[in-house]
Formats: C-alpha cells, sequence, structure tokens
C-alpha cells in the first residue's frame, strides 16, 4: 500500500496541475506554497519521506497480522485437537463401562445405548457448560444477496482472503459467535461419515456374514430387504404426509414439506440396524434361523434403504412443478433403482474378483503385511470407487466383503486371515460407537433443529405401523412356500427388532439444508434414541416372553434333526441355488482360488491349455480335499459326492449307502460330510479324516483308468 501511495504522490509532486480537480483540495494550498525549484525539491522530499514512513508501517502491520494469523491457526488446531479428544475419551469411557457391563452380566442397555448416553453428557457440558468468550476482532457486517455463496471473497486493504461457507446461524444466535463456532467445529462434516466411518461397518457385515444360513434363507431375506423396505417406505410416507396436511391445518408447519419428502423420510428411516439386539442374540446364542433373518435383512436393507433414497431424491417430473406425480418420472425412477444397485453390485463384486485373482497368481502371501495392505486398500477403495463414478458405496462395499470372505480369503495367508478378520472387526466396534457417540452429541451441538410434537409422533406411529406392514403380511405370503415355517413368535420378535441406527442417522445428517430436512434429522435422533434403549434394552425380556430358544448350538441342533426332515429340507431348497453353488464349485471357486477341483477336471478337453494356465500349482496339490469350505452355504443336508482323477468318494449315514459312481459327481451339499469343522483328506489310497468326530461311515471305490 506504502507503494502504491509512494507512486502516486511522486506523479504529483512533478505536475501540480494535476491536483487541480484532485478529490484531495487538502493539499492544493501546500503546493501553492512551494517558492521556486529550491521549494520543489524540499516538497519532493517531504513526499518522499512520507511515503517510506507509511511503507514501513503497512511493513509493520503486514507483520502483527501474520502473526495474528499464525496464533489463530495454531489456536484453531489446539481446538480441533481438543474436539477429537472429547471423542477418544468417550469412547475409552464406553471401553471400560462395557467391560464393566459384560463382567456383570448386564444386558439392559448394549454398548451402543451407552455411547449415546455419554454423548449425550458431552452434549450437554459443551452446549452449557462451557463458553468461549468473544473475540473483539469478530466484526459483523450487512450485505444483501440473493443467494448465499459457497466461498466469498474479502478484500481487506488490497488483500483478498477466501470464505467458506460454513451454515446458517439465527438472528439470536449473532452474540454467541464464539460459541456457535465451538459447536459447529464438534459437528463433523457429512462426507467423514460416508467416506470415513461407514465403509468398514458395512464391509464388515458383508465379510463376517455366516454365509450358510444366510443362503439357506436367501429367498426370505430378499423378501424382507427389498419388497419390506419398499412397502415400509410407502406406508411410512403417506402416513407422514396426512401428517403433514394436519399440520398445515393447524398452523403448525413453519415451511415447505411435500410428498417427495415424506418417502425421503420413509426410505431413510426404513433402514434398520439391530446391533443391539444381534449382539444380544450372539452372547445368548439365540435360534440361528432367526438370526439369520434378522441380520441377513438388516445387511440388504441398509443397501436398498440408501439406494431408494437417492432414487427419490432424483424424482423429477416435467414441467416446473418437481412435486407433483408424473407416471414417466416413476418409472424413471425406478429404473434409476435398479440401475444404480445392480451396478454397484457389479462394481464391488468386479473388485473383489480382482483382488481374489491378485492374491491367486502373485506370491503376496510370502509377505503378510504387503497382503494385508492390499486387501485393506482394495476393500476400501471400493466404496470410493462406486460414489465416483455415481453408485452407491454402501452397496458396493457390502457385496465387495461377501466376495471377498468366498474367494480372497482363501488365498491369503493364515497369518492374513487373522489380521483381517480383526482388522475390520476393530474397525467395526470403534466407528460405530463413535458414530452412536456422535448421536448424543450432535442433539444438543446441532444448530438447526426444528422438534415439531405432531411430526414427531406421526412418526413414530408410522415407523411401527410400517414395519409391521413389512414383517406380518410377508411372512404370511412366505410361509406358504416354506416348509420351515417363520413362527408367530419370530415375526413378533423381527417387527420388535427394527431398531433404526448408523444408517438411518447417517442418511439424515447428510443434507440439512432446507426446514424439512432439519425436522427429519431431528425426529430421526429420537427415533434412533428410543428404539436402541427401550427396544434394545427389552431384547432378553422380549425372548424370553416369546419363549424363544437361547443357548443353541447350530452344529449339534443340525445333527439332532431327523434324516427325513433334513432331506425335505434339502428338497424345499431353491433350485437356482443349486446351479449357483455347481457352477461356483466347479468353475468359479477353481478360478479364482487354490481351492476345489482343479479347472482341468471340470472344463472341455478343448479347453485344455486355459485350464492349465488357470490352475495354480497349489490346486494340484489340493486336488484330493474332500470337504469344500463352503460346501455348507446353500443346501444344508443331504449326502455328498465329488469325483476326482479316478476315485469317488462317498458318504453314507447309518441307515442307507450312497455311492457316487462315474464322472458326474453330484455337488457338495451338506456342510461337512457331518464332520462338523473337521476335514476329510484323501491321500493316496488310504482315507485319512483328521480329528474324526463323530465318525461317519465312508467308501471309497476306485474306478480303472480307461486305458
Amino acid at each position: 500500500m506504502g507503494v502504491g501511495l509512494l507512486c502516486c504522490l511522486t506523479t504529483l509532486s512533478h505536475d501540480p496541475a494535476r491536483i487541480t480537480g484532485s478529490p484531495a483540495p487538502v493539499m492544493a494550498p501546500l503546493v501553492a506554497m512551494k517558492p521556486g525549484s529550491r521549494g520543489r525539491k524540499a516538497w519532493t522530499m517531504l513526499l518522499l519521506l512520507l511515503a517510506l514512513a507509511l511503507d514501513r508501517a503497512g511493513a509493520q502491520d503486514s507483520v502483527i497480522e501474520e502473526i495474528v494469523t499464525e496464533k489463530q491457526v495454531e489456536a484453531s488446531h489446539r481446538q480441533d485437537s481438543a474436539n477429537l479428544l472429547v471423542f477418544i475419551l468417550l469412547l475409552t469411557l464406553t471401553i471400560l463401562t462395557i467391560w464393566l457391563f459384560k463382567h456383570r452380566r448386564f444386558r439392559f442397555l448394549h454398548e451402543t445405548g451407552l455411547a449415546m448416553i455419554y454423548g449425550l453428557i458431552a452434549g450437554v457440558v459443551l452446549r452449557y457448560g462451557i463458553h468461549v468468550p468473544s473475540d473483539v476482532n469478530n466484526v459483523t457486517m450487512s450485505c444483501e444477496l440473493q443467494t448465499s455463496p459457497a466461498t466469498l471473497l474479502v478484500n481487506v486493504s488490497g488483500k483478498f482472503y477466501e470464505y467458506m461457507l460454513k451454515g446458517e446461524i439465527s438472528s439470536k444466535a449473532l452474540n454467541n459467535v464464539q460459541d456457535n463456532d465451538m459447536l459447529r467445529k464438534v459437528t463433523f462434516d457429512t462426507e467423514v461419515f460416508f467416506n470415513i466411518l461407514l465403509p468398514p461397518i458395512i464391509f464388515y457385515a458383508g465379510y463376517s456374514l455366516k454365509r450358510r444360513h444366510f443362503f439357506r434363507n436367501m429367498g426370505s431375506i430378499l423378501a424382507y430387504a427389498f419388497l419390506g423396505t419398499a412397502i415400509s417406505c410407502l406406508v411410512i410416507g403417506a402416513l407422514l404426509y396426512g401428517c403433514v396436511k394436519l399440520m398445515k391445518v393447524t398452523g403448525t408447519l413453519d415451511g415447505d414439506f411435500y410428498f417427495t419428502d415424506c418417502l425421503f423420510f420413509g426410505a431413510i428411516i426404513s433402514a434398520t440396524d439391530p446391533v443391539t439386539v444381534l449382539a444380544i442374540f450372539h452372547e445368548l446364542h439365540v435360534d440361528v434361523e432367526l438370526y439369520a433373518l434378522l441380520f441377513g435383512e438388516s445387511v440388504l436393507n441398509d443397501a436398498v434403504a440408501i439406494v431408494l433414497s437417492s432414487s427419490i431424491v432424483a424424482y423429477q417430473p416435467a414441467g416446473d412443478n418437481s412435486h407433483t406425480f408424473d407416471i414417466t418420472a416413476m418409472f424413471k425412477c425406478i429404473g434409476m433403482f435398479l440401475g444404480i444397485f445392480s451396478g454397484s453390485f457389479a462394481m464391488g463384486a468386479a473388485t473383489g474378483v480382482v483382488t481374489s485373482l491378485v492374491t491367486k497368481f502373485t506370491k503376496l502371501r510370502e509377505f503378510p503385511l504387503l497382503e494385508t495392505g492390499l486387501f485393506f486398500l482394495m476393500s476400501w477403495s471400493t466404496f470410493l470407487l462406486a460414489e465416483a463414478c455415481g453408485y452407491t458405496g454402501v452397496v458396493a462395499v457390502l457385496f465387495c466383503g461377501i466376495t471377498q470372505a468366498h474367494y480372497t480369503y482363501n488365498n491369503l495367508s493364515t497369518e492374513s486371515q487373522h489380521r483381517t478378520k480383526q482388522l475390520f472387526e476393530l474397525l467395526n466396534f470403534l466407528a460405530e460407537n463413535f458414530i452412536f457417540s456422535y448421536m448424543g452429541l450432535a442433539l444438543f451441538t446441532f444448530q438447526n433443529h426444528v422438534f415439531n410434537p405432531t411430526f414427531i409422533v406421526g412418526a413414530f406411529l408410522a415407523v411401527f405401523l410400517g414395519r409391521a406392514a413389512n414383517i406380518y403380511p410377508l411372512s404370511f405370503l412366505l410361509n406358504l412356500g416354506r416348509k420351515n415355517k417363520i413362527g408367530s413368535n419370530f415375526q413378533h420378535m423381527m417387527m420388535f427388532a427394527g431398531l433404526r441406527g448408523a444408517m438411518a442417522f447417517a442418511l439424515a445428517i447428510r443434507d440439512t439444508a432446507t426446514y424439512a430436512r432439519q425436522m427429519m434429522f431431528s425426529t430421526t435422533l429420537l427415533i434412533v434414541f428410543f428404539t436402541v434403549w427401550v427396544f434394545g434394552g427389552g431384547t432378553t425380556a422380549m425372548l424370553s416372553c416369546m419363549h424363544i430358544r437361547v443357548g443353541v448350538d447350530s452344529e449339534i441342533d443340525q445333527m439332532a434333526i431327523p434324516e427325513n426332515e433334513r432331506r425335505s429340507t434339502k428338497a424345499e431348497s431353491a433350485w437356482i441355488f443349486r446351479l449357483w453353488y455347481n457352477f461356483d464349485h466347479n468353475y468359479l471357486k477353481p478360478l479364482l482360488t487354490h481351492s476345489g477341483p482343479p479347472l482341468t477336471a471340470t472344463l472341455p478337453s478343448c479347453c485344455g491349455p486355459l485350464a492349465r494356465c488357470l490352475t495354480s500349482p497349489q490346486a494340484y496339490e489340493n486336488q484330493e480335499q474332500l470337504k469344500d469350505d463352503d460346501s455348507d452355504l446353500i443346501l444344508n443336508d443331504g449326502d455328498i459326492s465329488l469325483t476326482y482323477g479316478d476315485s469317488t468318494i462317498s458318504t453314507e449315514d447309518t441307515n442307507s449307502l450312497r455311492r457316487g459312481t462315474g464322472n458326474c459327481a453330484e455337488d457338495a451339499l451338506d456342510r461337512d460330510l457331518t464332520c462338523g469343522e473337521h476335514e476329510l483328506v484323501l491321500r493316496g489310497t488310504r482315507l485319512v479324516m483328521e480329528e474324526s468326530e463323530p465318525p461317519v461311515n465312508l467308501q471309497v471305490t476306485r474306478r480303472q483308468s480307461p486305458k
């Protein structure tokens, strides 16, 4: 600034006539007082000295400004560190209290509910117990703009500063800017939830999936997840639309709330997250069929809910009014749902296949640390890749986890298998408890809550009715085709266990820009609190009231089923999964892993060179392995007959003997030849059963090789 003033004043000193019309007439008498050339030189020196003084003052101001800026940056860094420390302390306190609860066998409050309570306490302290003194340097200026720009450039004494939009604040909060800024700092960016916290939770759900019971009940799970979520969304949306109409009549609605907003709320609140119930189920060893139905529905339900909500947001009828019904836009919305879901599914499965091929045809297993790192990065990148391509990362990372568990896991070294399981289990635990702690915190730190009693009561009723419309009618229809019926006690328990949790919260907080979205977010918080505390805490009592079996060992329970019932269960299984398992066992498993029969034994002879190229040496070494690790995933009972080379191996129970002959072997449909988790291996001409308990009668038939 001093240099600019120097140039201006120097110009004026050499041309006094130019200042006649100058907007600074005070200088005119000074110019008129110059006596000749000596006075002109003196006047020039005076101007130079003045300019140098101003320049030095400007330099000093610049240094002071830089010091102040550095102090502000350091203070901001300390505050951010303190905010993160709050969450770390909350998680630490939660872990210690969880240990105490487990030690005392206290099941009335799960760790997620406990994390929410600690978050609430921290939110109350931050909101009402801590006051940040106002900064005298803060200046409030008014500027009339029609829109709120995301980035604002401010010219301060010739220097341009960039300011980012933090959000709208009420006029009442202008005097508490510092407190609001402190509360805003503990409010995380919504992208942190979707890109950092959600991927490990969803991936672990797919990676730890108990596939045997999941695939056995696949038809029912798909019905609950897809049809049930759609029914729940429509019921909740319709009931809330009536509630909104009532609010308009009574004058309690202060903003716009359209039918599409009601459907959007129905979609996000239909995402169930029964983590509390499932944890208690796992601890008490509840009936595996109920566990599989509830867990499978919640896993796919989250994926369906997020795609459904994205499709509703994309609903755009022709014309100016975007909230009218249009049949073309509706079918376009349905097509978008199918396209996004199928594309995300394909992307997740493809990433899992690529990872399995890399781990199969390289020697990464010799370096477990690199192997684990590659597995972790490929799995996490699936979510980001899908989001970057316009698909849904939740669906992609879910099916990536299922694919990684089914194929890639078999290629990993033993050390990497343990590492990956423990790593994602830890990340899932920390991320989930972090989110629930943040829920409690957000109830007091979020700046734009809209609590409407009428909407809250209507939302609670709509959620319960929507869950009932999902469970009971679909269970009735499914029981028409199931031999193993879904009992009324199971249905009541599934109705009771429809908790809302991390996914509903993440979807609600992602967009809180409008009045309707702010009301949805506030109501979602209350619904999550109520369902986690009340329904989660009452799980044990509900199990006792419904007379649902606990302490069930799935393996012993399976062996106790009569043979005729087990075979009827086998016959009941869907034919499409028989075909899938046959294709997977004979072609995909040998192609993507080291297990299963070699491709040289399953592909036609004309594909011999290709089969030898794609079959790993380990597959030849393990080709006599009888037990396929996933032979129990689709159908649970029956016998197994596998053909390798010139040996056919079959099992027989105490009532019948089944002998497989020829080259056409049946699918390996029983879980593991009724041998629990033990492994049968054929070595040369002897059949060895490692840790053979319980015993099984086996017969090996040697066939003469063709001459």
